[in-house]
Parts: structure tokens; C-alpha cells; sequence
């Protein structure tokens, strides 16, 4: 009866067109990483400042990333409720739960008060609301990337898996461009610190903002209906009871591996969004000196080469469709680490060679990112795909985003200001996902509705 009424479901409803489901995977995904770099831009600006006043800006700054990274260590968390729901549920309500809570407390942080308002208080209330943005965030990707892939047309599964990646670059440039207007319109006399006004309130305007976007991705997803490849377990009693220890029991090698294919990716994404911004600001003469730019410049400087991001996501979809996802990545990993190995000669050109790390960065970052969005699901069977991709996704986040900003400012210190070291830990890493690919098999020619 219930495979019955499932079939007929499915049969009625209408199927999503393609700007539809373009639309939806790329509206929630700019919006949950909006959420994510307004946070990320305030931990180097205002945090160390208002919740976290140690009298020491290295320290003050180690606990803002502290607090940042936090939120990664709740992203698995997220990526099994989450996953559990929509491998159970369906895509559509569990993406919508996701982005509702994503909003909810992004928008909490806005209002909250500061360390000089309730003392401890404040850094645990931010806490708080930080791990309650990695528990969204690890449903959102996951979910997003199954309507663009579960309703990609055949042989382009790669190129619909490259818009909820756009989300990304999209989700920065909006987020860092309003920071910028906002700093322009309260400008400080201090380089080095924001203006009394921006500290005051000025700050609070991103994360009050978000609420504007949730409300449009809201409305573009319900209007949402479910893939034909979940429609498809429901019809044929292929939903597992607890998709958690299904992903565990049969696929447990696919989730090691597909964990290890993030890990580049995720560490060249924390380095030149999160760590950048803080080298890139610091005084040549600073106890732990940077480039010595000024927020203003280097955040155009950054945004510059995040158009580079956004170009070479898209990019790769075609990329990875024709030669595979498996061999494009490769070659862009071996990329990847190399980047890191040169470093200091690059930046050792003055303004056009900082321009020049920008844009290389950003440009690995969007062939490593894109075909992510189609090579995670293909590794795991409809039934689990949900808590499978984002339990991979997810768990990198804690190995390589979570900790690379903070083990990257300990690095910087070792180097005595020299980024060295901070681009060896980018190679290393490369290293480790190169070695998962060259164990991993290609999946372009899987079928996703199996």
C-alpha cells in the first residue's frame, strides 16, 4: 500500500525544472555560507575585541578562531540529524530545517551582548550559537547537493553539482562586501582596530541581515518537490531504519575516502579566507608580522580573487563530466600542493605577487570545490546519500577546517611572521587527499536513482 501511494505521489507531482533546482541548490547554499563567512570576517574584526578582551591580541585572536572552529566539531553532528531526516523524511523539509536553524542563529548573534555588557556570559552565548550554525551547516551542503545532482540531467550530474558549490564564493563576496561598505561608512583612524561605532553596532548589521535572505530561500524551496531518486526508495521499501549504521556497515570504506577527498580542499578554503585576512592585516612590524594592508584594500584584494573562486567552480563541472571527477582531481590536488611549497617565493613580489597568491588560491579552491558537489553523493547508494556525503563532508571539516586557521596562526608565530610553514601544512594535507583519489575509483557513470 505504502509503495502504492508513493508511485502515484511521484507520478502526480510535477517534476522540478531545471532553473528550479538550480535556483534552490544555490539560494541555500549562498545563504548558509553568508551565515558562515559574516562569522568568519567578525572573528578577525570584532571578536577579539567584544567577547573575547584577553589584553593580548594573539590570544584574543586564537580564541576567536577557537570559538570558530568549534563550530566545525558540530558539523557531523548536524550532518547525522540531518542526514538521518532527509534519507527518511526527504530532501525538501530537511533542507528547509536546515536553513531555518542557520538563520535563526546567525540572526541571534546579532543581538547578542558583549563581554563588557555580562562578562563570561557572552563568549558562552556565542559558543553556543556558533555550534548551533556547524550543526545547520552539516545538513545544508549534503542536502543541497542531492537536489542538484538527484535531478541533474544524464551526463551533467557534475556540471548541476558545481551551483550549490557557487554558494560559496557567492556566499563571501556578499558577506565581506557588506562588512565593507559598512567599515567605509564608519571608518576608523586606526588601520589596525575598527571604529568605536562599527564595535558598537555597526558589526551587528550582516547577522541582522541574514534574515532578509533566509526569507527568500525559504520561499524558493518549498516550492520544491522530491527527486525521483528518493521518491524511487520510498516505492520500493529501500528506506533504511537507521541510515547512520547502514552508511557505517556497507559503505564505511567510501566514507574514509571521501573524508580524505575533502581534506585539501578544506584546508586551502580556512588558509585563504579566514588566515589570509588576518595575515594580510597585520603591521610589517607587528609582534607577529603580516603584509601590513589595510582591512579596506586587502578585502578588495581578497574579493578579486574570489571572482577567480566562483569562475573555476563553475569551470570544473565540465571539467570533471568529461574526464571524470577522480583524474580532474588529481591533477588539481598535485596543483594544490605545489601551491603550497611556493608560498614565500609568490609573496615575496611585493603587492602583484600577494594579487598573484590571491587569485591562484581562490582559482585551486574552485576546481578542488566544484566537483565535490557530484564525486560525494555518487559514492553512496540513495538510501544513505544523505547521512553518507555529509558525514564525509562533515568530518573533513573537523580535520582540516576546524583546526587549520588556529594551527596556521601557531605556524605563522613559529615562522616568525613567515608563512612558510602554513603553506608545508597546505602541501601535507594535498599529499593526504591525493593518496585517497589514487585509492578511490571514478563515479561519473554511476547510477544515481540505484
Amino acid at each position: 500500500m505504502a509503495s502504492t501511494l508513493a508511485a502515484t505521489a511521484r507520478n502526480a507531482a510535477p517534476a522540478n525544472s531545471r532553473a528550479r533546482v538550480l535556483l534552490a541548490s544555490l539560494v541555500g547554499t549562498t545563504i548558509e555560507f553568508y551565515d558562515f563567512y559574516v562569522y568568519a570576517t567578525a572573528a578577525v574584526l570584532v571578536f577579539p575585541h567584544l567577547f573575547f578582551p584577553t589584553g593580548n591580541d594573539t590570544t584574543a585572536l586564537l580564541a576567536s578562531f577557537a570559538v570558530f572552529g568549534a563550530a566545525m566539531v558540530a558539523r557531523p553532528l548536524g550532518a547525522i540529524f540531518f542526514g538521518h531526516m532527509g534519507d527518511k523524511r526527504g530532501r525538501k523539509i530537511t533542507l528547509v530545517g536546515a536553513l531555518l536553524t542557520m538563520g535563526i542563529a546567525t540572526f541571534l548573534i546579532g543581538v547578542l551582548p558583549t563581554y563588557g555588557t555580562v562578562g563570561w556570559l557572552a563568549p558562552a552565548m556565542l559558543v553556543i550559537l556558533r555550534l548551533a550554525q556547524g550543526f545547520a551547516l552539516g545538513g545544508e551542503w549534503s542536502g543541497a547537493a542531492l537536489v542538484a545532482t538527484e535531478n541533474a540531467p544524464p551526463g551533467k550530474r557534475a556540471i548541476f553539482g558545481t551551483f550549490p558549490q557557487l554558494g560559496a564564493p557567492l556566499g563571501f563576496i556578499i558577506a565581506n562586501g557588506l562588512f565593507l561598505i559598512i567599515a567605509a561608512l564608519l571608518p576608523s583612524d586606526d588601520p589596525s582596530r575598527p571604529s568605536t561605532a562599527f564595535l558598537e553596532w555597526g558589526w551587528r548589521i550582516p547577522f541582522l541581515f541574514s534574515a532578509v535572505m533566509v526569507i527568500v530561500g525559504l520561499w524558493v524551496r518549498l516550492n520544491l518537490v522530491e527527486s525521483n531518486a528518493f521518491e524511487k526508495t520510498v516505492e520500493t521499501g529501500k528506506v533504511q531504519k537507521v541510515p547512520l549504521a547502514a552508511a557505517f556497515k556497507l559503505h564505511w570504506r567510501e566514507l574514509i575516502l571521501g573524508t580524505f577527498y575533502m581534506l585539501a580542499t578544506y584546508v586551502l578554503f580556512y588558509l585563504m579566507t579566514t588566515f589570509s585576512l588576518s595575515y594580510g592585516r597585520a603591521g610589517v612590524n607587528a609582534p607577529l608580522p603580516g603584509l601590513g594592508f589595510d582591512y579596506r584594500t586587502f578585502v578588495l584584494m581578497m574579493i578579486a580573487g574570489v571572482v577567480f573562486f566562483g569562475i573555476f567552480t563553475l569551470a570544473s563541472g565540465p571539467w570533471a563530466d568529461r574526464w571524470g571527477r577522480r583524474k580532474t582531481l588529481i591533477w588539481v590536488t598535485l596543483g594544490i600542493i605545489l601551491f603550497g611549497l611556493l608560498w614565500v617565493p609568490i609573496l615575496s613580489l611585493g603587492t602583484f605577487g600577494v594579487m598573484a597568491w590571491l587569485i591562484l588560491g581562490f582559482t585551486l579552491m574552485g576546481m578542488t570545490f566544484g566537483p565535490m558537489g557530484a564525486l560525494l553523493p555518487e559514492l553512496f547508494p540513495a538510501n544513505v546519500r544523505y547521512t553518507g556525503s555529509g558525514i564525509s563532508y562533515n568530518v573533513s571539516s573537523i580535520l582540516g577546517a576546524a583546526v587549520a586557521p588556529f594551527i596556521a596562526v601557531a605556524l605563522w608565530s613559529y615562522g616568525a611572521g613567515s608563512p612558510f610553514w602554513v603553506g608545508v601544512y597546505l602541501s601535507a594535507m594535498g599529499v593526504l587527499t591525493l593518496i585517497a583519489l589514487v585509492l578511490g575509483k571514478e563515479t561519473k557513470d554511476v547510477d544515481i536513482n540505484a
